[in-house]
């Protein structure tokens, strides 16, 4: 089992402070920074200083990095022309060294594309459009020198594209993550390196991962190739009063994170991510809210980390 810190900068953060907590993630052993593609705060806070662009940070922690994976749980479908993206993401995997992973969704979030005039289709076209981008972005990062890429479908069109500029990584990883029931699994058979099933219980998790395991087996690939992986909110304390004051800060109750999340002290937490290994997961995303909070990724790095590494 490998921990890596999951944030959600549009409820309020600027690009220091992902850069420092990017930074105390490297230091302290963590896998992976990955953070959320949004660009308008959820719930009751006002989001300021406002949002921060997913690739653009990447970007810059690229070059202010120097080991830590760098990724997105996950880029939503709607934001970018695959074409586009293909060439942010290859940029990016050069700019970090061949550090870049991909997490790629459909979108879901209609406030967000409200709020900044972006086009939100009914969710039969979302997906469609998804699986889409999947083939296209794929494509262009697997595309081999000297050899162009092509792909028509119903809603992109590309023709003898050059596919640059090319990747360090040969593939970039590509996450795939969701509850469908579907075409949520046979998309993730056909085009992840990782499934990512986030938020969910231990019985979820069992019975998605079941579901993308058939899937495979349908497609005729070895599931034993994907990363099977879970993200839940992290709040640990060395003790009960400071997991309160950590829920507390996040505006969360204590027996509802222990319940959905990954709350309590480290020991718990332990046992928590123990019952996620039982059934098949090998990496967990840390949701840390709190950005602010460096002690709190530190703790979990000395705490947790040392106990679940060899799950």
């Amino acid at each position: 089992m490998d921990l890596r810190v999951f944030t959600e900068p549009q409820q309020g953060a600027t690009y220091d402070d992902l850069l420092a907590i990017a930074r105390t993630a490297e230091a302290a052993g963590y896998d992976a920074f990955f953070r959320s593609d949004h660009f308008l705060a959820m719930g009751d806070g006002d989001g300021l200083p406002g949002p921060t662009d997913a690739w653009t940070t990447l970007a810059g922690l690229a070059r202010e990095t120097r080991t830590i994976r760098l990724g997105t749980l996950v880029t939503s479908a709607t934001f970018r022309h695959p074409g586009v993206l293909a060439v942010q993401v290859a940029q990016v995997d050069q700019m970090s060294g061949g550090r870049v992973e991909l997490g790629l969704g459909s979108g879901w979030y209609e406030a967000e594309h409200r709020a900044y005039g972006i086009p939100f289709p009914d969710v039969r076209e979302r997906f469609d459009r998804y699986a889409e981008q999947l083939a296209v972005v794929t494509g262009l990062l697997g595309t081999s020198a000297g050899e162009t890429f092509s792909f028509t479908g119903d809603h992109y069109e590309l023709s003898d594209s050059p596919a640059l500029p090319r990747p360090v990584q040969q593939p970039v990883p590509v996450v795939v993550g969701g509850g469908g029931k579907r075409r949520t699994p046979a998309l993730a058979a056909r085009y992840a390196s990782e499934f990512n099933l986030p938020f969910g219980s231990v019985e979820d998790v069992r019975t998605q991962f079941g579901r993308v395991r058939a899937a495979c087996e349908q497609a005729g690939r070895d599931a034993r190739e994907l990363t099977w992986s879970s993200a839940l909110v992290v709040c640990v304390g060395r003790d009960d009063a400071e997991v309160a004051r950590r829920a507390a800060a996040i505006g969360r109750d204590v027996e509802e994170l222990r319940a959905n999340g990954l709350a309590g002290t480290p020991d718990e937490v332990v046992e928590k991510i123990g019952r996620y290994s039982a059934v098949g997961s090998q990496r967990t995303y840390c949701q840390f809210l709190d950005l602010g909070d460096l002690d709190h990724v530190e703790l979990v790095a000395e705490r947790v980390m040392p106990q679940v590494t060899a799950l």
